[in-house]
């Protein structure tokens, strides 16, 4: 038995719920270094940074799911739906620690969406999240059918939008954003064909 059967075996074995939990520890580890000056001298935008970057990386580990499987064999496709919804929550804290700790209004929020392309970039990038979250689950899929694939695409401009969102708060240049966004893009390249299958479908 190779390495990836051993690991695909192990991961037949791991529950669902299992994955919610370990990634979501982050999220009280992060609030109790933000109380106790743990996220450096203005501890809400280090929460809001931190919260932001995470939500990115599992953006990317859920668009690895399918590249993984087809150029390694390793099978993850259990827990992509987990990795989705969990994404999700931590864009929807990042949001929720901006506009509630940071600008602390929801007139400023709008303002920004109107006025700042890195803000607008991100809540476009929530909004398109929505109905992802809506229907990541048993009864919508069956219900929609072939429509529920190629709603799912949207996942694409999504880790485009959050990627770009990152580049474009970063102030100078930063290597850390144009890595994420090179590992998108090139994520992206190995799904091209069947996202063009899925939409001509």
């Amino acid at each position: 038995m190779t390495l990836v059967d051993r690991l695909n075996a192990w991961c037949r074995k791991v529950p669902t719920w299992a994955v919610y939990i370990v990634c979501l520890i982050p999220i009280p580890i992060l609030y109790y270094q933000a109380v106790t000056g743990g996220l450096g001298r203005d501890p809400v935008k280090g929460l809001e940074h931190e919260l932001g970057e995470i939500a990115l990386q599992l953006l990317i580990l859920g668009l690895s799911v399918s590249p993984l499987r087809k150029f390694t064999g390793l099978n993850l496709l259990k827990f992509r739906r987990a990795i989705g919804v969990v994404t999700f929550v931590y864009v929807s804290l990042h949001l929720l620690v901006y506009a509630a700790l940071d600008v602390q209004s929801l007139g400023r929020v709008w303002a920004d969406i109107v006025k700042r392309p890195y803000i607008t970039v991100g809540m476009l990038a929530f909004v398109l999240m929505i109905p992802l979250v809506a229907t990541s689950n048993n009864r919508a899929t069956k219900a929609l059918g072939a429509t529920w694939r190629k709603l799912h695409l949207l996942t694409y401009p999504i880790a485009i939008l959050g990627a770009a969102h990152f580049i474009w708060l970063s102030k100078g240049f930063q290597l850390e954003p144009l890595v994420y966004l090179a590992i998108v893009l090139l994520l992206l390249s190995t799904r091209l064909p069947k996202m063009m299958r899925s939409l001509k479908a």
